[in-house]
């Protein structure tokens, strides 16, 4: 079985802006499972974790990441994460909060680290996957 878990903005950028190891997290709360891409040709029954990004979340990334600031690093690492390990996903909204809220009830947990989206996500009945503590993530459920 697959457990699909969409990332913001703020979730990539964790690595660089507060040393969270992204991928083992992911496999510690979920499971155990292996994050992998989508692409599996093995033909084996998927299994394990996919990453989904929306357009809007790598266009938001992009845009953070000119400069040579924390931020900007930040983004450049969330914007290479999102291309090279997660399948990105299209959608006409392009604000992408509003996208990820939208599209929430098609994955099994969303990833963010953003207060007011966070409890929009919860208010809609997602899962949220957050940062606790000093660099370890947790779930909260609605």
């Amino acid at each position: 079985m697959v457990v699909t878990v969409a990332l913001d903005t703020s979730a990539l950028m964790m690595p660089v802006e507060s040393d969270v190891r992204l991928f083992e997290e992911l496999e510690r709360l979920v499971g155990g499972s292996e994050v992998r891409c989508t692409s599996d040709p093995s033909g084996d029954t998927p299994r394990g974790i996919e990453c989904v990004v929306p357009r809007a979340v790598c266009e938001e990334l992009s845009k953070l990441s000119d400069g040579a600031s924390e931020e900007a690093v930040a983004a450049s690492v969330g914007a290479d994460l999102a291309t090279e390990r997660c399948r990105v996903v299209e959608h006409e909204a392009s604000y992408a909060d509003d996208v990820l809220v939208e599209l929430a009830p098609e994955f099994d947990y969303v990833v963010t680290n953003d207060g007011p989206l966070k409890e929009r996500l919860l208010d809609a009945g997602a899962p949220v996957i957050h940062i606790r503590g000093r660099n370890k993530l947790a779930i909260s459920k609605p």
